[in-house]
């Protein structure tokens, strides 16, 4: 799975982390393995595209648009 998501630290510096996981499930589907690939990019709040929503608007870029 591919993924971008942005946070912020305890003294409110603001990161986007991206990058790819991979999961592989046993019989009973629990978790058996997983695999990540994450990178963390500093950014100011500014441009934290997620600041103050709960879910993405449908006409928000896609991964793909924003070059993830």
């Amino acid at each position: 799975m591919r993924f971008a998501y942005e946070w912020h630290d305890d003294s409110g510096s603001w990161f986007r982390s991206y990058g790819n996981e991979n999961w592989e499930f046993d019989e009973y589907g629990l978790m058996r393995l997983r695999i990540a690939s994450i990178n963390d990019l500093p950014i100011k709040e500014a441009s934290a595209s997620t600041t103050g929503r709960l879910a993405r608007p449908d006409d928000h870029p896609s991964l793909s648009d924003l070059g993830f």
